[in-house]
């Protein structure tokens, strides 16, 4: 959950940033009505706030690509910077880089000692001390098919390869205290398992999806398909006794005593799963962005029906239907449920199944205030980028 402790929460209006263009090939950002400075940049994109309210953007200097932070670049610069991230306070930034045809993670700036000749899938730490990523570290010719069976991906972790090869890697996953890494591997042709800390279960799949550390106990749960179905196996054995026909996206309550999934109980019908046992209501396209509350004695998630999207709190759809919804957020003490939704072009904010009176050009995810008794509410409204503080109570009555 974001700490918003530290923003302004006072009650008002207030235009926010923008990427602008100063020049002919020349960009800047506005915060506030304030340029970031005299800096310019051959290109911006990605503008986005960290938890911790920094303003950041992927930037271009001469032909070079970096992070830049508050109006500061960082100094070290790369053929190509992507996937930024952000640790859960905010106060670190880690991305995925290219240089000279080698690829790498960058924390806060510094770039692994190691590169690598191909990497894909990445991850941060929860407490952003730590990176990682899919790696090739054995070059293979596209002809080279006998080397590809052989295994010539692993996974890194600030910079440090596994022993273990596979035939491929994929999602990966680092555990709480940020001393193990787990991630989706291929053994052979065939075969497919969880490996941790490059030691593959013992147990082998047909498929299996990302993994997943228990936030207080360290063991790795993931979705596995056998026998024609899918069941939640940890470390390498079933754990939910009940098949479905998909099982995905599961998810650990903060305090790890809950476990729930998005899942399929049959076909073309999707619902989330709590401990096992799914939610009565299920619906025709997907079930997405499952979220617990911070106590973790509620879940909301967003579900598509036919072509309309909905909000479901607790097993229950709220009323109105939408052409798109975004994640449902909670307040801090989990009373309260918002989300931004979307209806012909136009944007406002749903909370507790009460629809905000504003319609919106454009909109921001709401942020709950540290009490739960303010929103903030981030639009464009003619133009404007519009910072707005709304008490819950004038949406919900």
């Amino acid at each position: 959950m974001v700490d918003s402790r530290s923003w302004d929460w006072e009650t008002g209006e207030k235009k926010i940033a923008a990427i602008v263009n100063v020049d002919e090939g020349e960009f800047n950002v506005c915060v506030n009505g304030q340029a970031w400075g005299e800096t310019v940049f051959d290109k911006i994109w990605h503008l986005r706030f960290s938890p911790d309210g920094r303003l950041t953007a992927l930037v271009s200097e001469m032909g070079e690509w970096t992070m830049a932070v508050d109006g500061e670049a960082w100094e070290n610069k790369f053929g190509y910077i992507w996937e930024p991230c952000f640790s859960a306070d905010g106060t670190v930034i880690a991305a995925a880089v290219q240089q000279d045809m080698q690829y790498a993670m960058v924390l806060d700036g510094k770039p692994w000692e190691q590169m690598f000749a191909n990497m894909t899938y990445f991850a941060l730490s929860p407490d952003g001390r730590h990176t990682a990523g899919a790696v090739q570290v054995e070059d293979v010719d596209s002809g080279e098919i006998h080397k590809f069976q052989e295994g010539t991906f692993t996974a890194a972790m600030d910079g440090k390869a596994w022993d273990t090869r596979f035939v491929n890697v994929w999602n990966l996953a680092i555990s709480q205290d940020g001393r193990h890494l787990a991630a989706e591997v291929r053994l052979n042709l065939y075969d497919y398992t969880i490996a941790v800390d490059g030691v593959p279960w013992e147990s082998r799949y047909t498929t299996v999806w990302e993994p997943l550390f228990n936030p207080v106990t360290g063991t790795v749960v993931a979705p596995v398909r056998e026998k024609g179905m899918w069941v939640l196996a940890e470390n390498g054995k079933t754990l939910w006794d009940r098949r479905f026909v998909q099982i995905w996206h599961q998810m650990f309550s903060p305090d790890g005593s809950r476990l729930a999934a998005i899942v399929a109980p049959s076909y073309g019908r999707w619902t989330v799963a709590v401990d096992g046992e799914p939610w009565s209501a299920t619906f025709t396209k997907l079930v997405t962005e499952a979220v617990f509350s911070s106590d973790g004695q509620r879940i909301a998630a967003l579900a598509k029906d036919d072509e309309t999207f909905r909000v479901v709190v607790d097993g229950n759809p709220w009323s109105d239907a939408w052409d798109m919804a975004w994640k449902p957020i909670f307040s801090p003490d989990g009373r309260n449920v918002a989300a931004k939704v979307e209806k012909t072009g136009r944007y406002t904010y749903s909370v507790n199944n009460r629809v905000w009176s504003t319609s919106c050009d454009a909109a921001w995810d709401p942020v709950f205030s540290p009490d739960g008794t303010l929103l903030l509410l981030r639009t464009v409204e003619a133009g404007n980028y519009v910072r707005r503080i709304v008490p819950v109570s004038d949406i919900i009555g």
